[in-house]
């Protein structure tokens, strides 16, 4: 066995590197292809999780599964840690998202020394750091599970009923997979069996936004990744976004930044 043989991708960074400096990338609704662990050591903001708005403070461990509707605005006081995990990766991290508020001073200590550890292995490229990180990504699902364990009876300090946070989370769901046809927020209405209205309602109940807004968000953080990162045609990533037109996609963006595509673009330029 060699020290470069393929092994998942797993990357530590802080929140800000995440983010790329850029606010707009975690504070937008969007979804992230791989497994995200935030570790939350200084600030407190907002999270939305698939639809439901939680408070977050220092020493809050944050797991979002890959496909999940997600945002995190920590202000620019802020700081913590992004582990990036392979979904699906075997390691046995859980299947749905989970918001973890940790008091006890030594699985704060632990969690640190484990991220500490992968740090090291991944800057100082020695042989065999691939397999040594990916083993130290073991020992952190091993310490979240445990803390889901001694902390999972604490009630849980969500916004909205549980009726509203149930249907802004299905609501999400479907986002997360469908924003990208352009269907109108209507549509998923009838989709989950309900009035425009009452899933308007549980949205704002539940996450502090209206479902449409939701639906912008997504679509707008998808628009401007792909403006801003990639040499696509606009009209090309309009239309894989679900605009019926250039001009309608350009008059979106325009009116949700400011600015329209073109600018977006040559301002991301380095």
């Amino acid at each position: 066995m060699t020290a470069d043989h393929a092994m998942p991708r797993i990357r530590i960074r802080t929140i800000s590197q995440l983010s790329r400096g850029a606010g707009w990338r975690l504070s937008l609704l969007h979804v992230h292809d791989g497994d995200l662990l935030f570790w939350v050591t200084k600030g407190q903001g907002l999270s939305v999780v698939q639809g439901v708005r939680r408070g977050v403070g220092i020493h809050n461990a944050l797991f979002i599964p890959a496909g999940h509707l997600f945002s995190l605005d920590l202000g620019k006081q802020g700081f913590g840690l992004a582990i990036e995990l392979p979904a699906a990766g075997g390691l046995g991290m859980p299947d749905e998202a989970q918001h973890l508020r940790v008091r006890d001073v030594h699985a704060q200590a632990e969690i640190t020394g484990i991220v500490e550890d992968m740090q090291r292995e991944q800057s100082g490229k020695r042989p065999f750091a691939d397999e040594c990180v990916m083993a130290d990504a073991i020992r952190l699902s091993v310490w979240f599970r445990r803390q889901m364990i001694e902390i999972g009876d604490t009630p849980e300090q969500s916004a909205g009923s549980a009726a509203a946070r149930r249907l802004s989370q299905a609501f999400c769901a479907l986002v997360a997979r469908d924003f990208h046809t352009g269907k109108p927020m209507a549509d998923y209405a009838a989709d989950l069996g309900v009035t425009p209205t009452h899933l308007t309602r549980s949205c704002r109940e539940a996450s502090g936004m209206t479902a449409s807004e939701i639906l912008t968000q997504c679509t707008l953080h998808a628009a401007r990744d792909l403006i801003e990162t990639s040499d696509h045609p606009l009209q090309n990533i309009g239309h894989a976004l679900g605009f019926g037109s250039a001009a309608y996609f350009s008059r979106f963006v325009q009116h949700q930044t400011g600015q329209p595509p073109s600018a977006l673009r040559r301002l991301a330029q380095p």
